[in-house]
């Protein structure tokens, strides 16, 4: 591989840090894209709503390259605003707990991001145990929700709300150290602003979407409800979404649980392939991921309060550990 172009790109008189690749480069490092998965020789990793991810190597080293798809005239402009949206936040944003982008190629027939390499892909293939990888322990489990927290916090509190939260946008390194992704959606608000924001486009995936967002509204509590989301899919290990399942959103079947007269228990609802959970850490975790589900955003709890559950959760599974 030859040595990069070091570019640089003006996006709206903001001057980008990161690397410009040509993208003739990111087609030699990822095979010319090849669409076979990796498990048959092939360079794609996974695909998304608006791209396709591959994997390259950049300098003897992984990356994973996500070419976006181009469309009509309208999805392509909504491409372009997303594609500069992720370059903005991450060039803004930087933390243990975010993907790390690697640079962009933007002289193609496709605009393209590149970013560091996750071995252990995303949360949501992780909990399918897709490609047959091992299930993940509880206390797995528990270290990259409280990861993902610490995440959301840091977005929290630099004044930025993601719109996105997902199991699918979680990526877990060779550690499991969860790194939140897909920043194309995220809004930005001015310091010492009203932290709720209006749009007419209603954006995000709706399985997981509070019913303010589902208004157009955008507040840092919606990601809250997002992330109530992903704690019933780390406890459960089922999809956020099935039409094989009733009810379908698996954001209510909190009610069957909750509901006496149902026979549809919390340790029913616990996935089966986890075996080495502890009651009150579950039901502390369930518990929290209902507060952080509630219709009213008032009602729910702010990442900060979120986040010091968690820990309190992690560290009661490190004493158990010990004994």
């Amino acid at each position: 591989m030859r040595g990069k172009v070091v570019k640089r790109m003006v996006l709206t008189n903001c001057q980008i840090d990161f690397s410009s690749f040509l993208y003739s480069e990111l087609v030699e490092i990822t095979g010319n894209f090849d669409d076979r998965p990796m498990s048959d020789g092939g360079s794609r990793l996974g695909e998304g709503g608006f791209g396709t991810v591959y994997k390259g190597l950049l300098n003897d080293k992984p990356v994973a390259v996500k070419k976006l798809n181009q469309m009509d005239d309208i999805a392509s402009d909504e491409l372009q605003v997303q594609f500069y949206q992720e370059i903005r936040t991450l060039k803004a944003l930087k933390h243990e707990n975010l993907v790390d982008m690697v640079g962009f190629s933007c002289d193609g027939q496709h605009p393209c991001l590149v970013y560091a390499f996750m071995a252990n892909g995303s949360l949501l293939d992780r909990l399918a145990c897709w490609e047959d990888s091992p299930p993940l322990s509880w206390r797995q489990r528990c270290l990259i929700a409280e990861g993902t927290a610490r995440g959301l916090e840091y977005l929290h509190c630099n004044h930025h709300v993601h719109r996105d939260v997902k199991s699918a946008n979680i990526l877990l390194d060779e550690k499991f150290v969860a790194k939140i992704s897909d920043f194309g959606l995220t809004r930005a608000s001015a310091k010492r602003t009203s932290t709720t924001m209006m749009t007419e486009r209603i954006v995000g995936t709706r399985a997981y979407m509070a019913p303010e967002a589902l208004r157009g509204e955008i507040t840092p509590k919606s990601d809250v409800f997002s992330f109530g989301v992903v704690l019933l899919e780390i406890l459960s290990g089922l999809p956020p979404a099935s039409e094989n399942r009733e009810p379908q959103f698996l954001m209510e079947v909190r009610y069957d649980i909750d509901d006496e007269d149902e026979e549809l228990t919390l340790e029913d609802f616990l996935d089966k392939k986890m075996k080495d959970w502890e009651l009150s850490q579950v039901e502390t975790t369930y518990s929290l991921a209902c507060n952080c589900l509630h219709d009213r955003k008032n009602r729910r709890p702010v990442i900060k309060q979120v986040l010091s559950e968690l820990k309190g959760v992690v560290k009661s599974i490190s004493l158990d550990f010990q004994l």
